[in-house]
């Protein structure tokens, strides 16, 4: 299944998944402070020391500390703890340099040279050219389904080859001018050359080391103190696995955890400057959207398309749908992200010119179906709001309810208009994912060479400010007449214990400090 929340997930997505222990079965250990006290550096400063327990839905017994494997947000968390990338996504998501220090690319940008900095494993041995040749063709492998497989895609592997012991020179197929971003990809992350066990264990170069798995319930890592950016403040982080909210809430509130993922907007309100628990609003982290089926009817006609974005009153819509969690967009995706139109003027609702748009169209008296789910928090709202919208314009939408398990599925190729949402990725990305004709995630079915052509001279374009432009050319197009209708981005909320410090609140899902449990302490 694909879940949009973690941009080109074809399965499970990041769903509480059921079947796994609840938090009330897990033996939890440890009360947030090491044996012995943990050593000030100052008021105010970080403490070194303690253990912090965070809570995250999970994916039962199946479970895998695979970094190339990782689908849920607490795979993901734990695959940061022991793992690290070359790049990953600022808050701005520009790719910013990790395992690797510098990249250049030739004149051409079809072959980009690659310096790592000097980093060990856990067991002490360098991170070398040949353990990132070694992770990258693991995850390349087509007899796999690893994560970053479609990312990697510009890649020739076969042709690239390590110049030195921390040098690689990347050969690419085409062009590719934001080649950092495939090395922040999610899910490219380096292991040793050679390993593939890594539930008894795996061994990274990550900020943590390994101290034990059980699937479905706990994992336990240790810190790493030779870690190449510094060791982390905590001695021992716990991922504990409690699917439903309210249990991670309950555990919080009740001492068990420190950290709890993924709250909703309510409990976020009855909580927020209370005094017990910290809210933290990672702003900006989830697009909200419609989308509509750009290659059948009615939405073949660019005006009922254009009409549609005049129908949507996108305060509403984050109002109701995200409890006002959120803000409201403007038909693009990536508010706040490098190379983002924020130019364009924000459209507002103007249910007369929706009118005039649907008689040009002759849609008038229109009918059309919305799928929507109980897939993720909004959904239903935000189609049964959308449909009271639409009535006011004479068009008449069905709700339909469809399935958790296969919605993601089901709506990429099936019916005209869908709720959608995403995750925060490189507007570059996006496009490349979900907007050329050949993109494996096209929701919209938005297929124009003319558009293909615009994304390939942006990836051959050397000079960023020339490269921006031609982004913004795509955005402007997209804005006029695509197939996806931005009502609004998601807040992402966690909940702290109060004496947890250093959680990075400007962090979108996704990005480098999102879940950085290395910059954390216990005050």
């Amino acid at each position: 299944m694909h879940d949009e929340r973690f941009p080109g997930l074809r399965r499970r997505g990041f769903l509480a998944a059921t079947g796994a222990a609840s938090l009330g079965a897990l033996a939890l250990t440890g009360c947030g402070s090491s044996d012995g006290p943990a050593a000030s550096e100052g008021d105010g400063k970080p403490k070194r020391g303690g253990r912090l327990r965070a809570a995250f839905a999970g994916g039962g017994a199946s479970e895998t500390l695979d970094p190339h494997l990782a689908n849920l947000f607490v795979d993901a968390a734990r695959a940061k703890a022991l793992f690290d990338k070359l790049a990953d996504y600022g808050p701005d998501l520009a790719a910013e340099p990790r395992l690797a220090t510098k990249w250049e690319a030739n004149k051409t940008l079809d072959r980009w040279q690659v310096t790592l900095r000097e980093a060990t494993f856990h067991d002490g041995k360098p991170v070398t050219a040949a353990d990132v040749l070694y992770s990258y063709r693991r995850i390349a492998d087509p007899k796999q389904a690893f994560r970053a497989k479609a990312s990697l895609e510009p890649i020739d592997l076969d042709a690239s080859r390590a110049t030195g012991e921390r040098r690689i020179e990347f050969v690419l197929k085409r062009p590719t001018a934001e080649f950092p971003n495939v090395l922040a990809a999610f899910g490219a992350y380096i292991v040793p050359e050679n390993a593939s066990d890594f539930d008894k264990k795996p061994i990274g170069s990550g900020p943590f080391r390994f101290v034990s798995f059980t699937p479905g319930r706990s994992a336990v890592v240790r810190r790493y103190d030779d870690y190449w950016e510094g060791a982390p403040y905590l001695d021992e982080l716990e991922f504990v696995i409690a699917n439903e909210e309210s249990a991670r809430v309950n555990a919080l509130l009740g001492g068990q955890v420190e950290y709890a993922h993924e709250l909703n907007p309510t409990t976020a309100r009855a909580h927020e400057n209370q005094g017990q628990i910290e809210i933290v609003r990672l702003r900006n982290s989830a697009m909200q959207a419609f989308v509509m089926k750009t290659d059948r009817p009615p939405f073949d006609d660019k005006r009922v398309r254009q009409a549609f974005f005049l129908i949507a009153d996108r305060k509403e819509l984050v109002d109701g749908a995200l409890s006002g969690a959120g803000e409201v967009g403007n038909d693009l995706f990536g508010k706040g992200y490098e190379y983002y139109a924020d130019g364009l003027p924000q459209r507002e609702q103007d249910l007369d010119q929706a009118r005039t748009l649907l008689k040009q169209a002759g849609a008038e008296n229109l009918k059309v179906t919305l799928d929507t789910s109980a897939v993720a928090a909004g959904f239903t709202e935000a189609a049964s709001i959308f449909r009271d919208q639409a009535k006011k314009a004479g068009v008449t939408i069905e709700v339909k309810m469809g399935s958790k398990d296969s919605y993601w599925s089901d709506i990429l190729d099936s019916g005209t208009l869908a709720c959608y949402r995403s995750g925060a990725m490189p507007i570059e990305a996006h496009i490349s994912q979900r907007l050329l004709t050949d993109s494996t995630t096209n929701a919209t079915k938005w297929q124009y060479k003319d558009f293909d052509a615009l994304y390939q001279q942006a990836q051959s374009t050397r000079d960023k400010t020339e490269r921006a432009a031609v982004y913004e050319r795509m955005q402007r197009r997209l804005y006029t007449e695509g197939g996806f209708l931005v009502w609004g981005f998601a807040d992402w909320i966690l909940g702290t214990a109060r004496k947890v410090k250093g959680v990075e609140r400007d962090a979108p899902a996704n990005t480098l400090d999102w879940a950085r449990f290395d910059k954390v302490w216990i005050a």
